[in-house]
């Protein structure tokens, strides 16, 4: 059994176990002599996957009053349900030196068998809403999602695509100068796609202490759609990514912002002019603010009704991740 640290957010808490895929290639001799006689063998039968069965939990490592085995079932199915393959085993509940702290325990494997058996842990905090997983406070319960998802509801409120309704939102917290966003930008093209029901929110995190010109080209963005709406600011956002080696220097900036606004429609004179008022500045403070308080500092992040996942996550797991959230908060996704 290998140990392995635990992390729930959207970065460890959404990647599956790596199944690994192995293709065999035939090689088939052939006799100089070909006769109607001769019949190839037939290939063995693939061996039928072994499902791991994990050891019988021991009650006595149940020693902890909370959280029950069901909540952390209930949390690890909500976190981890979207994948099929995946398995676990709660193997302990223990109290800690520390008052209503609790040392919780799983074993993780998946179902093909190919991968050895995993042991992660992590604590329960007191108020029965959080765990720390190593370096990470992070949403816990039955339904861990749903106070995040109530934050990015009533707060995300940038240039979207898709529906109105925000039964399936879809929040990007993305830094224009942030090449990794750049890369994100084909899945949330995907995404719109097949998710027409969505309401899919750019919503701007310029993180200001390593990219410079972050902050002013979301600053432009806000006003772009303040002034053309959501169709001129996701024209404008494309340009800007396109561009975006352009916003290394100052002066570059400045040619690649006008440029990608010029691309929207609009007057340049004008949302420079926006982006400089105080106003602006204030609303890039309330930005930063929200995903401050969606404990997100990394971009690119999506919040899929309050769900965390990285944008730069392969498409098809984010798409799985999508439907699964939709399920579990019966909304419609497609």
């Amino acid at each position: 059994m290998i140990r392995l640290p635990l992390r729930f957010a959207g970065v460890l808490a959404l990647a599956a176990l790596s199944l690994s895929v192995f293709q065999a290639a035939a090689q088939q001799n052939l006799p100089a002599a070909p006769s109607a006689l001769d019949v190839p063998a037939a290939p063995a039968p693939a061996a039928p996957p072994v499902v791991p069965v994990f050891p019988k939990p021991d009650p006595a490592n149940f020693t902890a009053a909370s959280p029950s085995k069901e909540t952390v079932n209930a949390y690890l199915q909500a976190s981890w349900g979207y994948d099929d393959s995946r398995i676990w085993e709660v193997w302990s509940i223990e109290k800690t030196p520390a008052e209503g702290v609790s040392r919780i325990t799983v074993l993780l494997a998946d179902k093909s068998g190919k991968q050895k058996p995993a042991v992660m842990d992590f604590f329960a905090l007191p108020d029965g809403k959080h765990i720390l997983a190593l370096n990470d406070i992070l949403p816990f319960g039955e339904q861990p999602f749903k106070e995040a998802r109530e934050i990015a509801r009533l707060r995300a409120d940038g240039p979207y695509r898709g529906s109105a309704s925000k039964d399936l939102e879809i929040v990007e917290f993305a830094d224009f100068q942030c090449p990794h966003c750049k890369d994100a930008q084909a899945n949330m093209d995907k995404l719109a796609v097949d998710f027409p029901k969505a309401r899919i929110v750019f919503q701007s995190f310029p993180l200001e202490s390593i990219h410079a010109q972050a902050a002013r080209a979301a600053a432009y963005g806000l006003c772009v759609a303040k002034q053309g709406g959501s169709d001129a600011f996701f024209t404008y956002a494309a340009a800007v990514f396109d561009g975006q080696e352009g916003l290394s220097t100052a002066d570059g900036s400045t040619l690649t912002l006008n440029s990608a606004v010029v691309k929207a429609g609009l007057d340049p004179a004008k949302i420079a002019a926006c982006a400089a008022t105080p106003a602006s500045a204030d609303a890039i403070k309330s930005l930063e603010k929200l995903a401050e308080d969606l404990n997100i500092s990394k971009t690119p992040t999506l919040v899929i009704n309050g769900r965390q996942v990285s944008a730069t996550t392969p498409y098809e797991t984010i798409k799985e991740i999508v439907l699964y959230q939709a399920k579990l908060d019966r909304v419609a996704a497609q």
